[in-house]
């Protein structure tokens, strides 16, 4: 198996910190040094305590859930022999409350629209390929809530 790594940094500077005035905004660090910026959600800081132009921990969740079923799904196609020109996925995802008070992101629902070229698979091999990179995914099979996936075909 393997284990990863992510380094997360916030400092005060010279801000104020008591009565919640603070900046939320961070870094993520990951291996080869790549770093970006992070923050709150603005659904869960107002402003000016949120930076706008940054990753929320819950926007990134999405994108991880998105992303890695996007690989599985990209690798079956290749070794399928069908050339995807693209893959765009425009996904969600929902923070509810649940009964005992607590938030969390409860549901996700992934839309890809996938481009092949000159070929593509059938509709039942299509939906069978996000059929089995929904079972493979990492990160989904890491979550509570329910992933939802409504892939669309195109062909050029």
């Amino acid at each position: 198996m393997a284990t990863y790594h992510a380094q997360v940094a916030w400092s005060r500077g010279s801000q104020e910190f008591l009565h919640q005035r603070y900046s939320r905004g961070h870094t993520w660090s990951f291996d080869e040094g790549l770093t970006v910026p992070a923050s709150a959600s603005p659904h869960s800081v107002r402003a000016p305590w949120h930076v706008t132009a940054a990753v929320d921990p819950e926007e990134a969740l999405v994108a991880a859930v998105s992303s890695c079923h996007m690989l599985f799904f990209l690798s079956y196609c290749s070794g399928a022999g069908f050339t995807v020109e693209s893959y765009e996925d425009p996904a969600e995802g929902v923070m509810t409350r649940a009964a005992n008070g607590r938030e969390s992101m409860s549901a996700f629902t992934l839309r890809p629209l996938v481009t092949f070229k000159e070929r593509a698979p059938s509709e039942e091999e299509f939906m069978a390929m996000h059929h089995k990179a929904h079972e493979e995914c990492y990160v989904a099979n890491s979550l509570n809530g329910t992933v939802n996936v409504e892939p669309t075909i195109r062909v050029v």
